[in-house]
Order: C-alpha cells, then structure tokens, then sequence
C-alpha cells in the first residue's frame, strides 16, 4: 500500500481509477471494511488538522517587557528606588506596566489561523464501507475510503475521483480560480499540472456545487492540501516590523549614551573632589535624562490611536506594529479574485444579429444597458427579437437561480449560469415564468459533450422571434462556441432563420477568438424547434441541425475603484504585483484593464514556467514581472520571499484559503472581510472590511502619517532629553553643581513632555504624503537631518536652561531659585518646541489650531507646571522656590527662543526651495 508520504502525494491524479484504488488497497465499489477502516484510523490519526499550544496572557505580557528601551526603564526604575528617590521608581513602573497591558490587549486575539482552518473541515462525510453507505464523522476518514459526493456537499478530504456525473466543484478558496471546475475521473498526463488543473481530484476545504460523484480518499488531515497550508502557518516565522527594530537600535544606542555618561560624570566629579554620594546621583540624573522614559508608551499609544482611525476608513488592524509597517510597502502583492475583480461573473458582451453589443452593470444587480459596442445605447432592447431570443434562450437553458437576499443580490446555483440569469434580467425578462415556457424535458450538461440542452413548450403568449419560432416545442442547447458551430446547420439573423455558410461559420469562429483573447469565458446559445417532443432525446438526435443564435462573453469584472487605487500606489512609489491561481489569458486582460501591466517589457508568469525558475532564475526576473497566474501557495511563499530577499516590503492581499501562509510570511498581510475565509483573516495583521482594494491604499497612507508622527514624537523627546543632559553636564562641568534634579529631570520627561508627544501623534498628515517613494528598509529613524536637528536644538534648549541658571546665580540669588529658574525655562522652552516639531512648514501656514490636540496638550502642561511652581505643598515635593517678576521675564524670554530660530530656520528652506 501505498503511504502518505509528500513525495508521492503528487502522483495520484496521474493515476487511472484502478490503479488508484490497488494502491491505497481499497474497493471502488463496496469500499473499506470496517475492522480496516479501524486500524487505519490508529496508523493516520484523525482527519483534522493539528493546533499549535495557543500562547497564555502571561506568554504575551511577557513578550512586551523584552523591549530594550523598556528593559532599561525598569533598570532606571530598581536604580531609583535603591538610591531612595520611591516616587521615581513607581513612576517609571506605572508607566512600563501600562505599555504592557495596552499591547496585550491588541495582540491578544492573534493566532488563530489553526482554528479557523478546522472550522472548514466538513462535520460529516458519506462513505462507503463494507458496501454500506454510512454518515460518519468526518475526523473518522481515513486513505482509502470510498466517500460520495452530491450538489452541496462539503469536501471532507483529499480525493481521487473514481465517478463523476456532470460533477463541478467550487474551488476559489483554494485555487483562486473564480468558476466552478469540471471534474472527471480520466488520469492527467502532465507530472506538472497545478491545483486548479487537477481536474481528476477533489480537495478538502472545497464544495461540490453541480452533479455528483465518488471518490476515493488519498490524504486526511494535515496530508490534504489545507493540511500543508496549516503546516506553513505553523512554520512562518514572525518578524519584526521596521519600526520594531529602530526602536531597538535607538534603545541601544541610547543604552551605550547613558552608560558613557554615567561613568563619565561620576569619574569627573571624583577627580573634582565632589562627594561621591552627590556625584553617584548626579550621574544617575543624567541617565535617566538620556532615556526617554515616555516613548514606549506613547509609541503604543500612537499605534493604538492609529488603528482606531484606520478602522473608520474601513481598515481593521489586528496586531499594533502593522500600523506603521504599511507605511513602508514598496509592493502590494495582490489576489485577483475578490480581492481586484468582484468575484462575480457578469456577461459584458453578446454578439447576435451580427453586432456586438456591450452590457453595462455591476455583479448581479439586475440594472443595466444594452449598448452596441460603437457606443450607441440601445433604447429599446427588446424590440430585437434576435436579442430576445438569445437571453430567453440562456436564462431557459439554465438551473441558476437570482436570489434577492436583505444583504443584496445572489446567486443560487453555478455562477456561471447565474451570470446568464442576470443578463436576462437586465432587460426585464420574466426568466422565472414556467407558465410560459415550461421545461418539459433536458439532456444535462456534462464536461465531454460541453454543452446541456433542455425543452420548452411554447404557447400563443410564449412564442419568440415575431413568428419565426410558432407555438410548439423549442430546445435551447448552450455550450462552448467551437463545439456548438459545428453542429449547426442554420443561423438566425435579419429577421429569419437561413443556412449558415462556411464563410458565416469562420467569421463567428473569428469573434469567438476576439472575444476569448479579451479574457471573456463565451458561451453560445443554439435553438432547435419541434412540432411535438422527440421520442429519442439523446445527444445524437437532438443536438444537431441547429439553429445558431449568438454568443455571450462573461468576465470576473475588476472592482471600479481598483485602477484608481493602483494608480494612487504607483504615484506613491508601490508596485502592484497580481498573484493569482486563474489563468494566464485572464489575468493578463485584467492585469491591464487595472493598469498593472503597462508595457511589453513587465513579465507575466505562470505556475509552472515559476516551478521551472531556480531562485537564482528568479531572483534575476522578480523586479520586472507584474503578474503570477495559475500559482499555488507554496508558489506564492516563494514569491513573497523572493521580493523580500529585494528588500521589499510586502503587503498580501487576500481572500482565500490558498492566501493564509503568505498573508502570515508577508510583512503585513491584508485579508478581505466580507468574502474573507477565517483562516485569511486569522493569518493576516490586518482586514479591509468593505474588501475594497482602495482601503488598502488609504491605510498605506496612514501608515506614513503614523510613522512621521512617531519621528516627530522621537525628534521632540531627543531633543528635549539632548537639552537636559546638556544643561546638566555644561552646569557641572563649570562647577555650578546640578540645575535640575532628578525629580525636575523626571517630571519634565514623564508628564511635561509626554502630553504633547501624544499630541504630535495625531497630527494630520503632511500635504503630499503619497506622492513620495517609500523609505528604504534600513533607512534610520533619524535620517532627512532629523539627527542634525535633534542635535541642533537639543544644544540650543540645553544653552538656554544653562542661561537661565547661570543668570540666576550671577544675580546672588540662591541655589534653589536658580534650580527653579533653569527648571522652568527648560520646560516652557520643550513646550514650545512642540509646536517647532509639528510641521516642516510654518506654524503660521499650519495654523496654531489645525491639531486641536496639541493646543490642549501644551495648555493643559503649562497648567501642570505652574500648579508645581505656585502651589506650596508642591513647592516641596520638586524642591522648587516662588519666582519674582524679573525671573519670570527671564524665562518667558528665553523659552520662546526654540519657535524663533524655528521659523527662521524654515524660512530660510522655504526661501531656497526651487520653484515648483
């Protein structure tokens, strides 16, 4: 027997039936006996997929304390408390703590991929054992069962097809492919054929949606297709965003910075002759100083406001990080079906009577226009009898049914047949009325004749064509173009049925062509009448000397504001890619409908042409091709990797079951929510809920106005640390002791300049956000001069509290008052410099009050810091003194200097910048 092992899973669908069946030891007809169904399920296991051990609270609380810039928060934390300084250790504590929750809170629902794929496994299956048809659990299924399928039916496993009676199953979620596959039960020749071409085998996670079958069980649990998916998940490991490591990189180097000025002071005071208690704190001063304490929680909570914003414009972000990561994406690897078409096969052109004509409408609303393709409306469609006759005849020959739901239009039945349904519709037709033109007999459709035909009588009231079809019995046969032409000997044009020529036939033979190269999926429709039914209603009899009537051309529409939102990303620097499991003639059309292949010189590539490439091969090619068609998951994994081994960042977008592990290997994955499996949206960071592509784009745009934010919350709080530490070091360098204490040093970082960089992180986005490239991978967080900027101002605010403790001692006045003047200019003067930070253009051009945010951020911590300095119990606590007039003239001076070199600063730019 047999084993299921991955190297010869591939082999079954090019296996005949019997040989299939001997292998896995089993019988076609009366199945597995139960005693060997018993062992096998104790030699397979269960058919259900594995689950991950789901991670505890604790597990992610855990996680968010492994932060260096948080680590060493709690270093400063356990330093302060040693040294007595209590008030400052819970601070800093409170502060780390709450980080940790917040970011517990987002992530918490993560990870549940596994889960949502055992939700599609089917509950039941009906299987064939002993000879006896049995329900039985599906999890009970083993290699080697005998299972049945009919219209309906939820595939319960992975299958080899042994019967197939007009069988089409759904496989979308899988394969991408948008219309129901044929199936049959012959072997297939090519060792190379993909999922959607495996038309001799059913997979778990599908649905049998037409006729019915049996098959014979090759792999369960996690050995089906879903299974392997299942297994990527399990193994796509999780990287960290950029935003995550520049984070990490700056609390390194601001871990090495406080370190050096620790060590330094304190050496420096020893060498002075300074106590070494005073110097010991001093230094500890300075560190605390050099990290800011307020930037991990205010990161998240910027993220966490983010998310909140994104989820009004339609975008649900499920984990914090990926905020911002949409802001980097330099491509947006997109599925086509559902995700850029509409997921709903609508007709868009008929020819008949010799014309084309183009039908206007979205999905399967019934409301739309019969225009001749020149671009004349037509008024009055069913005026045609040609027309008429044409959508009687495939709405007739048809078991789709619309369906007028309370969430919209749908369709009953093949989506297929339900676009024809619809196209009738659209002109008014009464396709239900069985009054007029009862079935009164068919031959179904099956995948080797390629057509179905079934038998209408017509009375007085029902007859078509103005006379050329009287009351009796009409028969409408539909089917591939190629094959219904030759068996038709007559044609219906200009008001009668005659011949059909040769010539005639080549040229409808023509359109066909044009219209297939278009990636339109045509249908003919061929009509046969009769004065009574036919005693001999087989294939032979009835299905030739027919009449031809036209052809209807039907497509998976692209979504209207998709063009737009391609176009949107292009301008912005980011490429879109379409990776689907359609074909290559379709997804090519639809590529440059939405204009994402734009030239001869952008590639598109098939499964199996990329199942040929090394990843050298590939390497070499991956920056010019536009489009991926018929691929597979793992084909997309690779794909995914590929761009990324480019430095690309990589946003996935997606519907499918065939999506999930490269919506989890992407760095950011993007699941559609209407049409979205669990398991896309389980495996993804983020969920467009309308499952519109455009949401996508406009998430992108917040994810630069987050990170631009975040940098503007960085460049303040550096640049007021910068100043403290500068303040301090030139003070004790000179030997006037320290200006600032550690509870000053602790309130300023803490409360003074943690409103107003929560503040910057709701600032509005800057004019002409996505018109610039994406920042590159490892460009740094200080990079644009916002180091050299950091740096500048950092100095200018530390000079300036320097000043003032300087001004305070020269005038006599004692230390306390001059500790009080330093600390009062130090933090008006970071105050001010957040209105500095919020833009690169003028405050004025901005406007004071176009962030409302900030205006009640900078009042409410002068409130803060004046409650400090007037309050008497207060006073105490941060060892501060009443200042007089002269003082406070002073400081008011002397912070508002930051706005002023500001503004002259960005004049200066605005002056030397080219004329646009």
């Amino acid at each position: 027997m047999i084993t299921m092992q991955e190297d010869r899973e591939q082999t079954w669908y090019l296996m005949d039936r019997e040989d299939a069946a001997k292998a896995l030891e089993t019988d076609i007809h009366t199945g597995l006996t139960p005693e060997e169904a018993a062992r096998r399920l104790e030699k397979y296991g269960p058919n259900e997929l594995e689950a991950q051990a789901a991670r505890s609270i604790w597990d992610m609380l855990l996680d968010q304390f492994k932060d260096v810039l948080v680590l060493m928060l709690i270093g400063a934390a356990l330093i302060s408390g040693l040294v007595g300084e209590i008030e400052d250790s819970l601070i800093i504590l409170l502060i780390v703590v709450l980080n940790g929750i917040l970011g517990v809170v987002q992530e918490s629902k993560a990870e549940n991929s596994l889960a949502a794929l055992r939700k599609l496994s089917a509950p039941a299956a009906a299987v064939v054992r002993g000879g006896k048809v049995k329900q039985i659990p599906a999890r009970e299924l083993v290699p080697g069962d005998v299972i049945l399928l009919e219209a309906g039916t939820n595939i319960p496993a992975d299958a080899r097809l042994v019967e197939a009676a007009n069988l089409r199953c759904e496989e979308a979620a899988l394969t991408g492919e948008s219309v129901p596959v044929e199936k049959s039960t012959i072997p297939l020749d090519d060792p190379e054929a993909g999922l959607g071409d495996r038309v001799n085998m059913v997979f778990s996670g599908t649905s049998a949606v037409y006729g019915r079958g049996r098959a014979v069980v090759v792999g369960t649990g996690m050995q089906t297709e879903i299974g392997k998916i299942a297994s990527m998940i399990q193994k796509a490991p999780q990287e960290p965003t950029p935003l995550q490591i520049k984070l990490a990189e700056l609390g390194k180097t601001l871990g090495v910075v406080a370190l050096i000025l620790v060590v330094g002071v304190f050496v420096m005071g020893l060498l002075r002759g300074e106590p070494a208690f005073e110097m010991f704190m001093t230094a500890i001063s300075l560190a605390v100083a050099a990290i800011p304490e307020g930037l991990p929680a205010i990161v998240t909570i910027v993220l966490a406001l983010g998310v909140q914003r994104m989820a009004r414009r339609r975008a649900i972000i499920r984990k914090l990080p990926a905020v911002e990561t949409l802001g980097t994406a330099t491509v947006i690897a997109s599925d086509k079906t559902g995700t850029l078409t509409q997921n709903e096969m609508t007709v868009t052109h008929v020819y008949v009577n010799g014309r084309m004509l183009e039908v206007t409408g979205q999905g399967y609303e019934p409301a739309g226009e019969f225009r001749l393709q020149e671009g004349e409306t037509k008024q009055e469609p069913l005026e045609d009898d040609h027309l008429s006759v044409l959508l009687h005849g495939f709405a007739l020959a048809n078991d789709a049914r619309l369906d007028a739901g309370a969430n919209g239009y749908g369709i009953i039945g093949d989506p297929t047949e339900g676009a024809l349904v619809v196209l009738a519709a659209k002109a008014g037709l009464a396709v239900d009325d069985e009054q007029a033109y009862p079935r009164i007999g068919e031959i179904p459709f099956d995948s080797r004749r390629k057509r179905m035909t079934t038998f209408h009588e017509l009375n007085g009231a029902g007859s078509l064509g103005s006379g050329a079809l009287p009351s009796g019995i009409v028969s409408f046969c539909k089917g591939a173009p190629d094959v219904l032409l030759t068996l038709c000997t007559h044609i219906y044009a200009d008001g009668g049925i005659r011949p059909l020529t040769d010539a005639e036939r080549e040229e409808l033979l023509e359109v066909n062509a044009s219209m297939g190269q278009q990636a339109l999926r045509v249908l003919a429709l061929a009509l046969r009448h009769w004065e009574a039914m036919p005693d001999d209603i087989s294939p032979e009899t009835v299905e030739a000397d027919m009449v031809f009537v036209g052809f209807a051309g039907m497509i998976d529409p692209p979504r209207p504001e998709v063009k737009d939102a391609v176009k949107e990303a292009k301008l912005a620097g980011i490429r879109t890619i379409m990776v689907t499991g359609d074909h290559k003639l379709t997804a090519t059309a639809i590529a440059k409908d939405l204009g994402i292949l734009e030239n001869d010189e952008q590639l598109v590539v098939s499964g199996p042409e990329l199942e040929k490439m090394t990843d050298t091969e590939l390497d070499q090619v991956i920056e010019k091709v536009r489009v991926f068609a018929r691929v597979s998951p793992e084909h997309k994994m690779r794909i995914v990797d590929a761009l990324k081994k480019k430095d690309h960042v990589v946003a996935m977008t997606g519907d499918g079951v065939n999506d999930a592990p490269a919506l989890k290997g992407a760095d950011i994955g993007a699941a559609m929510g209407i049409t979205g499996t669990d398991v896309a949206k389980e495996a993804s960071e983020m969920v467009l809920a309308d499952d519109n592509f455009a949401t996508i784009v406009a998430a992108v745009a917040e994810g630069r106005t987050i990170y631009d934010n975040i940098r503007k919350a960085i460049y303040y709080l550096l640049s007021c640390n910068i100043g403290e530490i500068l303040a301090i070091f030139v003070a004790i360098m000179l030997g006037w002791g320290r200006p600032l204490t550690a509870i000053q040093i602790l309130w300023i970082n803490l409360v003074t300049d943690g409103l107003p960089a929560l503040a910057l992180g709701v600032e509005p986005a800057e004019a002409g956000v996505m018109r610039q490239k994406p920042r590159r991978l490892r460009e740094s967080v200080f990079a644009g001069g916002m180091g050299a900027r950091i740096l500048l101002y950092g100095c200018l605010i530390g000079l300036l509290g320097v000043t003032a403790y300087y001004l305070g001692i020269r005038r006599g006045v004692p230390l306390a008052t001059a500790r009080t003047m330093s600390f009062a200019t130090l933090a008006f003067a970071q105050l001010f410099q957040a209105l500095n930070v919020r833009s690169s253009e003028s405050l004025f051009r901005v406007g004071l009050f176009s962030n409302k945010y900030m205006v009640l951020a900078v009042a409410g911590s002068i409130s803060l810091q004046l409650l400090v300095m007037l309050v008497p119990f207060l006073q105490g606590v941060f060892e501060v003194t009443p200042l007089g007039l002269a003082h406070w003239e002073v400081v008011i001076a002397l912070a508002l200097v930051p706005v002023i070199v500001g503004e002259l600063q960005k004049l200066a730019v605005r002056i030397s910048r080219p004329a646009s």
